[in-house]
């Protein structure tokens, strides 16, 4: 096993793995490990599915923006914040009833813990994934084509998509550079938010300017800088209308106890 350090250190997003299979003993320990992530008040509010369905890959790598690696993926886990469960067990309980308390509807602060206990349930996982040699990649477009990832996975009305996660054994290990962060003390505020400055945030993603300078990716022939970069690739892009338009969708029913 790496020490935790060494392990942070050496993350980085594998897209293509071997044909190897992960054995039962070696997911079985990978699903304990996750489960050990912080959780608010230890109520797990998150489901986990093991897409194991060649059928239900394949139609992930496709409206997961086509990545083809995603269906050969050894393992496939659909993270979920899910405030469904525990909002079904006070009835099936009736809980209401020996409180004398209404149940209402999960609503928007419900569903904040219960994405903050999926991705820290999906972050233990990718770490307890590199202890065990496996390599890992998180799919953000998840959050796109809700009403097929709902209907495909028959979820309820308060378990909503948090990200995607591939794992397997690395085809071979990648010797490409690894991509910078910012400097910490850019990085980190102190106290409290700090003025906004086209210099302060210049000086904070520098260090991954640089690195895209130098492999000559920047846009405007590699005159433009990173903001350039992150809002034509990204930010203005169709699959960020996409996310924004899915995402309101399956937000609706944990906002209606507000309306």
């Amino acid at each position: 096993m790496q020490d935790t350090i060494t392990t942070i250190e050496k993350r980085r997003s594998y897209r293509s793995f071997s044909d190897r299979p992960v054995d039962k003993a070696t997911e079985e320990k990978l699903m304990t490990l996750t489960l050990r992530a912080a959780s608010a008040g230890n109520m797990e509010m998150y489901s986990v599915i093991r897409v194991t369905d060649p059928a239900k890959k394949a139609l992930l790598a496709r409206t997961c923006d086509n990545q083809t690696f995603i269906a050969k993926a050894p393992l496939v886990y659909l993270f979920l914040a899910d405030s469904q469960k525990w909002y079904d067990y006070f009835r099936f309980s009736e809980s209401d009833k020996h409180f004398s308390k209404s149940i209402r509807k999960p609503g928007i602060g419900d569903f904040h813990l219960s994405m903050q206990d999926a991705m820290s349930a999906a972050g233990t996982c990718v770490l307890a994934a590199e202890a065990l040699g496996l390599r890992s990649c998180y799919i953000g477009d998840i959050i796109e084509h809700f009403e097929t990832i709902r209907d495909a996975f028959s979820l309820p009305p308060f378990a909503s998509p948090a990200c995607l996660l591939v794992m397997g054994y690395p085809k071979e290990e990648i010797k490409a550079p690894y991509t910078r962060r910012p400097n910490a003390d850019d990085f980190f505020m102190e106290n409290s938010y700090p003025k906004l400055t086209k210099e302060f945030l210049d000086r904070m993603y520098a260090n991954q300017e640089d690195f895209l300078r130098e492999r000559k990716i920047l846009p405007l022939d590699n005159k433009g800088n990173i903001a350039d970069y992150y809002f034509n690739r990204k930010y203005s892009s169709d699959f960020m209308a996409e996310m924004n338009r899915s995402t309101a969708t399956f937000l609706k029913p944990w906002l209606e106890e507000e309306e």
